[in-house]
């Protein structure tokens, strides 16, 4: 009767939550499963690895894929529901989630494990941003697309370790040992893709969407200009023209754009300037299998080796 009633509670501070900006976190009993949710899919496929056959671990996705990034995610009122049943919640942060200081007022004592804590960060241009460990991540002007580079998915994978280890210490070293094996795969990812594409470091490439600067700079690739910055926009006439005539005065190679959004754009762009497209997928979606990264990246090396040759 008690464990009814214990359910009925819960459902009850669920619906409060949803018109009240207050409603605390619920206390997780002894041997209860501890249930993680990753706000979009990159921290997701990433938690897959860490979390992999540890019994009682549970890992949920709160955006859907169709949102790509969470550049206008609006929080839903099914998203409040499953945070007040989690343990803790992992964000990529650099801004990417703009939601956050809503979900952090209506439950301060839901832990929340930031994937790019004190990491060395992008400006929206491309230079680098300082900060101190204890600066505010959440600038308009960071770029937030840490895990598209695989040195900045190991860092993000090594942060998130060290928060589960501390949130959730009965299960530490299976953390730990899992995220090891998965480093240990980003690592071998790395050099193979260093490999293939080291001898095109400083080749010119149009993008259109701001996601692949941290990538870029890994590989010594050139970002020559990216198109429309946030992929729901179009440029204007101006900054079409203006991106052909640079592709047609430069030594770009290729155009690239994302299997997440529309191709028309670029299209255009690649018939008039007279440089292919192709398209990089920055891993925002996809199978939800733990080795979805792995697999995204490898195939964004093949395609580079394509555009790039020649």
């Amino acid at each position: 009767m008690r464990v009814y009633l214990r359910k009925a509670i819960a459902l009850l501070l669920s619906v409060l939550l949803l018109a009240s900006s207050g409603c605390a976190l619920r206390e997780r009993e002894e041997g209860e499963d501890f249930s993680i949710v990753a706000s979009f899919y990159p921290m997701y496929i990433i938690l897959l690895n860490i979390t992999d056959g540890i019994d009682n671990v549970h890992v949920h996705v709160m955006a859907q894929q169709h949102t790509g990034c969470l550049h206008d995610y609006q929080l839903q009122s099914s998203d409040m529901q499953e945070l007040t049943k989690a343990d803790v919640f992992v964000v990529n942060g650099a801004g990417m989630e703009n939601f956050l200081s809503r979900v952090t007022e209506q439950l301060p004592d839901l832990p929340v494990i930031t994937a790019t804590e004190g990491m060395k960060l992008l400006h929206e241009d491309g230079t680098a941003h300082d900060h101190d460990e204890d600066e505010d991540h959440e600038e308009e002007d960071v770029n937030p697309h840490v895990w598209v580079s695989v040195e900045g998915a190991m860092q993000e994978v090594e942060t998130i370790t060290q928060g589960l280890m501390k949130t959730d210490p009965a299960h530490a070293e299976a953390y730990r040992q899992n995220a090891d094996r998965y480093l240990q795969q980003l690592q071998a990812l790395s050099d193979e893709m260093h490999a293939a594409l080291d001898p095109y470091a400083g080749t010119s490439i149009v993008t259109f969407h701001e996601a692949f600067p941290y990538f870029a700079e890994e590989f010594g690739l050139n970002i020559a200009a990216v198109v429309n910055r946030e992929p729901e926009s179009e440029p204007s006439a101006r900054e079409l023209a203006d991106t052909i005539d640079l592709i047609r005065h430069s030594h770009v190679k290729a155009v690239f754009a994302e299997p997440q959004y529309s191709t028309d754009t670029a299209q255009t762009v690649a018939q008039e300037s007279g440089v292919p497209v192709y398209l990089l997928d920055p891993c925002t979606s996809g199978a939800m299998d733990k080795e979805a990264y792995l697999t995204a990246m490898r195939q964004n090396m093949q395609v580079l080796q394509q555009a790039l040759q020649g």
